[in-house]
């Protein structure tokens, strides 16, 4: 947590990382280590760790591509719920909008890309909106200390 818990070594998430490499297409990314691992620190609540991870895919992605607006989006909300754990209410509902932006803009049209279906994606905006956890585990308010 920024701010309140110590950073992670530099180089921490490294060996992920270097499974995404320039030219891979959007299939190859979907199954890269990081991209995977970037998914189950956001079902665990490890926003920031997902958000270092999904980085280098969003970044592999060429500009314009469906499935790099899917990844942003998703970077949007690691952060927007990294928020909310913080309390920062008015933070969360921006990047939700960001969110939703790429969502409703990104070409895909509701399909699955990424190996994420988009159905996903809206339901953690919709979760974050109404003040709820997005963990799989138990759902509860989000306090707001804004």
């Amino acid at each position: 947590m920024p701010g309140q818990t110590p950073r992670h070594p530099d180089g921490a998430f490294d060996d992920l990382r270097r499974t995404v490499h320039d030219g891979m297409s959007a299939a190859e990314l979907a199954g890269t280590d990081a991209w995977r691992a970037g998914w189950q620190y956001f079902e665990t609540g490890f926003y920031w760790e997902a958000h270092e991870l999904w980085e280098p895919v969003w970044m592999a992605l060429p500009e314009g591509a469906p499935d790099r607006a899917l990844v942003q989006a998703s970077i949007q909300l690691a952060n927007a719920c990294l928020k909310a754990r913080m309390g920062r209410l008015r933070a969360v509902f921006r990047l939700c909008d960001i969110a939703q932006g790429l969502l409703d803009g990104g070409g895909w049209q509701g399909c699955a890309a990424m190996d994420v279906p988009a159905n996903r994606l809206r339901m953690i905006l919709d979760r974050l909106r109404g003040g709820e956890s997005v963990l799989c585990t138990e759902p509860r308010k989000v306090q707001n200390n804004a």
